[in-house]
């Protein structure tokens, strides 16, 4: 078999990424409306509740332990009151990207599993750093969601072409190098170039784009949200330590997570205690997928 060039391997995966479902039709407005500095509850209520699956999901989702809240909400008005136009905004798309690329056919070499447990990870982990920066609460579903959905470009390269995805994995294993470099050494270019191309394709919003081309490499980023995505960046780089089971002082301060560290102005001796409740917090975050089994 002739080797394909870059330019071909791009051509192909580029097909496979015009072939993924689009996001759905009210996730799109959701979104949309929910980029308005004007749009009200009742604004949004008309949109979700013109879906009634939708509309369902978001009832489930408010009324589960992921919110753990204190009384049953039965009103979409109430519930986006509750939690907020912008957690709204994100639980949308995650629903709709989750529901988009659950089938078996969008993972060969990756497993399902495998991929929605360390994107979870990441989010969970997003998010607990955002309140160690004090960031508001209406916005700490930001970090989780673009924790959530980083990897994206994984999974066209990995559909498109399995051999030699799982050539990359068993360099990363074997050789014990990173796997952007893996990556690029078989293909020519890396996951988070292929995540771009999809974020295009589903029209989302610019700081996602960032985060996923930018979230093995921060230093390269040099636009106005550096903070966001030298946050998704830590907590992949965390999530890959907590992922083999050992989280201690000299992989914690291992030079590229120092290095975020120092720029984030977190302490390290914070991450000591964020282990626990972080696993606790993928439990209860592990919902997102149970829910979305339906949608």
């Amino acid at each position: 078999m002739i080797s394909q060039t870059v330019e071909q391997r791009l051509k192909i995966i580029k097909h496979y990424i015009s072939k993924m479902p689009s996001l759905s039709t009210t996730a799109m407005k959701v979104m949309e409306i929910c980029n308005k500095p004007s749009t009200s509850p009742n604004d949004l209520n008309h949109v979700i509740s013109l879906d009634p699956v939708l509309a369902g999901q978001v009832l489930k989702l408010v009324n589960s332990a992921y919110y753990s809240l204190v009384s049953r909400v039965t009103s979409l008005t109430r519930a986006i009151i509750m939690i907020g136009i912008n957690t709204i905004k994100n639980m949308a798309l995650s629903l709709s990207v989750m529901a988009s690329i659950k089938g078996p056919e969008s993972f060969k070499t990756i497993t399902i599993d495998e991929f929605w447990t360390h994107s979870i990870c990441v989010g969970v982990i997003a998010k607990k750093l955002a309140v160690i920066k004090n960031i508001s609460l209406s916005h700490r579903e930001d970090f989780f969601v673009a924790g959530l959905l980083h990897d994206l470009g994984k999974i066209p390269m990995d559909g498109s072409f399995p051999e030699e995805y799982a050539q990359v994995k068993e360099m990363v294993d074997n050789e014990q190098i990173p796997l952007l470099e893996a990556e690029r050494a078989v293909f020519g270019f890396d996951h988070g170039s292929i995540g771009r191309v999809i974020a295009a394709k589903w029209r989302l919003d610019k700081k996602l784009l960032n985060v996923f081309k930018y979230h093995h490499n921060p230093e390269m980023f040099e636009g106005g949200d550096k903070t966001f995505v030298e946050t998704i960046a830590l907590a992949n780089a965390l999530a890959n330590i907590m992922e083999i089971d050992i989280w201690d002082d000299d992989l914690i301060c291992g030079t590229n997570i120092q290095d975020l560290l120092e720029r984030l102005n977190i302490d390290p001796e914070g991450l000591l205690n964020l282990r626990q409740t972080v696993i606790e917090e993928i439990e209860k975050a592990r919902i997102f997928l149970q829910i979305t089994k339906e949608y």
